[in-house]
């Protein structure tokens, strides 16, 4: 799987030594261009634009992001509850299976709260009654497969066959829409608009029965808006189609989009070694800070590679013999100490961070390329590792 982003932007000009190691930089400037990109397309198109937690959590950017956007989507009680406190406007939750005791609270919190089936929605209905006879106001979507694949890489696609993630939009019947405002799907990812618009033409059919019924739709995340090849035009011109024919609101829930090459990880080698090759131990580790390179996978671009010359391979300090970054063509000596960069890590690789054998976790940096501040968000240290066990 190729990375369709690494830009370095102004990245191209930092210095990488300004910050310990290893650590993510998020560019305030760069996330403020992707979200004014996303907001534009909202108001031209007359939609909803949430932004996806589950991409992007740094939430000491929320009232940023409340700047530019609607709202938040949460894939549970945790991110739901994130969005509450610290982001402005909606928050829409999904999640594949509720658990009973946190529906209550979810329901409390969450405008929008989606199922994954109805099946799920008639076993808690009096749950959700209960909520609403205690005041609190929310509406219920109901999330569809629509069994149309569009996927690079089949494990990544939701509609991939017997997939966990929607109902089967083949299956819909009136009865399954019995309290529920809207329909949900999400079956995209890092993609242009096309497979978007063949998505749409292929459960249009199923779901134009009940645009009276219903109050909204949401075409979920996956949507590489910013992307500077994205057919936006098109985008907002099929977007205003839509909401034209349905009467219905839209909604996009873009996750990776707001912060496209708008974050560097930065490491630096602590040791080389020949084994047929140089391979250099890096403070950077494939396995808990960038678990997309070996289960996705991918390689992720690296700051100023060389195009030319001997590559080195670079891997992670775990015991984990399979925590191997990739075979790069490193600028400069490869040295201990020597300072690398990989590109366009604010979103997700930030999210899916762990302390697997007692990795550390990078500090989090927030820079600004216009202005060139520079401050810390957080740093990390062993009471981190030692409070997640027992």
């Amino acid at each position: 799987m190729e990375t369709r982003a690494g830009d370095p932007g102004a990245f191209a000009h930092f210095d990488l030594q300004r910050v310990p190691s290893p650590s993510f930089v998020v560019d305030e400037a760069a996330l403020r261009r992707n979200l004014a990109i996303l907001k534009d397309v909202r108001d031209r198109a007359g939609i909803r634009m949430l932004g996806a937690l589950k991409a992007f959590s740094m939430w000491s950017l929320g009232g940023v992001v409340g700047e530019y956007l609607d709202g938040v989507c949460a894939s549970g009680l945790y991110e739901a509850r994130l969005g509450r406190e610290e982001y402005k406007g909606e928050v829409a939750t999904y999640c594949a299976g509720y658990k009973a005791q946190d529906l209550p609270e979810i329901l409390r919190i969450s405008d929008h709260v989606i199922f994954n089936s109805p099946y799920q929605i008639a076993r808690f209905k009096p749950q959700i009654e209960a909520a609403r006879r205690a005041g609190e106001t929310f509406d219920i979507g109901l999330r569809i497969n629509p069994l149309h694949a569009e996927g690079e890489v089949a494990k990544y696609d939701p509609c991939q066959p017997h997939s966990r993630l929607g109902f089967p939009i083949d299956q819909l019947k009136p009865e399954h829409l019995d309290g529920v405002s809207g329909l949900h799907f999400h079956s995209l990812c890092e993609q242009d608009f096309l497979p978007l618009e063949r998505t749409w033409r292929a459960i249009e059919p199923h779901v134009a029965p009940y645009y009276g019924q219903l109050a909204w739709l949401n075409f979920g995340g996956g949507h590489h808006i910013t992307r500077a090849d994205y057919q936006r035009e098109s985008l907002i011109t099929f977007l205003q189609q839509v909401r034209q024919e349905s009467g219905l609101t839209l909604y996009l829930e873009p996750g990776e989009a707001m912060a496209l090459d708008a974050g560097i990880l930065v490491g630096e080698v602590l040791d080389v070694i020949d084994n047929g090759m140089a391979v250099a131990i890096t403070d950077i580790s494939a396995t808990c800070h960038m678990p997309d390179v070996i289960e996705a996978p991918y390689r992720p671009a690296m700051l100023h590679e060389r195009s030319d010359g001997p590559a080195t391979r670079l891997g992670g300090p775990s015991c984990l013999a399979g925590d191997i970054i990739g075979d790069y063509r490193v600028p400069g000596t490869v040295e201990p100490g020597a300072r690398i960069a990989f590109l366009d890590q604010a979103h997700y690789s930030m999210v899916k961070t762990n302390m697997f054998n007692g990795v550390p976790l990078p500090s989090i940096y927030l820079w600004n390329s216009e202005s060139d501040e520079l401050k810390e968000i957080r740093s990390f240290g062993y009471e981190d590792f030692k409070s997640r066990l027992s």
